[in-house]
């Protein structure tokens, strides 16, 4: 195994669309996979893409988290779950997410990709993922939450797109240890839209 470089934002292989893999049983994915496993670990990820190893293949790993977040102010994709099952690592090949809600939900997101920042991303609430494991087994969870949010934003690098793409309000993008500093409470831009709205209307 081997820890493998870490492509940044910027980078080409981040912004083109990944290939799929004709078959996951090849050795040589196996060994992509095992040198992927490690570099995650290596980073203290919770989720690795293929593209973001430059290897521009349909392949991402993730931890799934133990427990679901209870505070999405407190939810950081990526980089920075507080509670990973090790048990739980997923492997999954030529994935597909559909959604099973209309609803969306936002939170905290970083990426191993775009280091040293996070920002607040809206992502579907309950999804259902399918793929391919390392047998060629066919896969297909339904999950939601946190768990739904982490497969979002690894599926996402396979078709060229970073979270930052994803947000709607980049007033919410920035570095971490600032916001360590200045701790952020957020609300969706409609809730915000209708404060000042009620505001204008007691002020006229």
């Amino acid at each position: 195994m081997a820890i493998l470089k870490i492509a940044k934002m910027g980078n080409p292989v981040l912004r083109a669309p990944a290939r799929e893999v004709p078959d996951p049983t090849q050795p040589q994915i196996r060994a992509l996979v095992s040198d992927m496993v490690e570099t995650m670990v290596d980073a203290g990820g919770v989720g690795l893409a293929a593209p973001q190893v430059h290897v521009p293949l349909r392949i991402v790993i993730f931890h799934p988290p133990a427990e679901p977040a209870e505070d999405a102010e407190e939810e950081a994709a990526e980089e920075a779950a507080p509670e990973v099952d090790p048990g739980q690592l997923t492997i999954l090949i030529n994935p597909r997410i559909e959604p099973l809600t209309e609803d969306t939900g936002l939170g905290w997101e970083g990426c191993l990709s775009v280091p040293g920042m996070r920002g607040i991303v809206p992502r579907f609430t309950r999804i259902r993922y399918s793929g391919l494991d390392l047998n060629g087994h066919p896969l297909s969870v339904e999950a939601e939450g946190f768990h739904a949010r982490v497969v979002q934003h690894e599926c996402d690098h396979l078709d060229g797109i970073l979270y930052p793409q994803r947000m709607t309000d980049l007033r919410f993008l920035g570095f971490t240890d600032e916001f360590d500093r200045h701790p952020l409470s957020f609300a969706p831009a409609e809730e915000e839209e209708e404060a000042e709205a009620e505001s204008e209307a007691e002020e006229a």
